[in-house]
């Protein structure tokens, strides 16, 4: 059963991760005639345009993609909770859970697009379009950084200090919700 669980637990992140995705591509500005944005787009298309109809933006911030992360870790919770046997459902345990959910994952999220983007930095040979999508993903993060770190030496330590960064916030998440995060 653990198998299933483990299975189950690790698709519903999978497409979190690319809902997710959707959102901060859309945040950022990013090209969407990229391949790699393509995919995305989508991949959630579906889904995310019914919800569209009814759920107008909010300035820059789709809620509809929003909306649909949050659907996403109900969905999750509700389905993981029942096969572990559990029965009755508290609708606002859930909606808690599931914003948890929404907020480990994009935190989550956030340190593989960095690890990506590091290790894509060193063994690229040119522009490649998986490239530039991470380049506009990470640089709101990463230029902040840069002001108060230049890079030393050629050497650019913004990567790593937004990864410790990413890590404290998550340790201090579990720390502050213990069991929940």
């Amino acid at each position: 059963m653990n198998s299933i669980h483990f299975l189950v637990s690790v698709l519903f992140n999978l497409y979190l991760m690319v809902v997710l995705l959707r959102l901060w591509l859309q945040l950022v500005r990013a090209d969407f005639y990229n391949p790699f944005s393509q995919f995305v787009v989508k991949a959630t298309q579906p889904i995310v345009a019914p919800l569209r109809r009814i759920l107008p933006s909010l300035g820059s911030l789709d809620t509809a993609t929003l909306v649909l992360a949050i659907l996403v870790a109900m969905a999750k919770v509700v389905v993981l909770t029942l096969m572990l046997g559990g029965g009755g459902f508290n609708p606002l345990s859930v909606f808690t859970t599931s914003l948890l959910i929404v907020v480990k994952e994009s935190l989550s999220l956030m340190f593989w697009v960095l690890i990506l983007r590091a290790i894509l930095s060193w063994i690229s040979q040119g522009r490649n379009p998986m490239e530039l999508v991470l380049h506009q993903l990470t640089e709101p993060f990463l230029a902040p950084i840069r002001r108060i770190i230049p890079p030393i030496g050629g050497l650019d330590l913004s990567v790593l200090v937004a990864i410790i960064a990413l890590q404290f916030v998550q340790i201090l998440l579990q720390d502050l919700l213990g069991y929940y995060f």
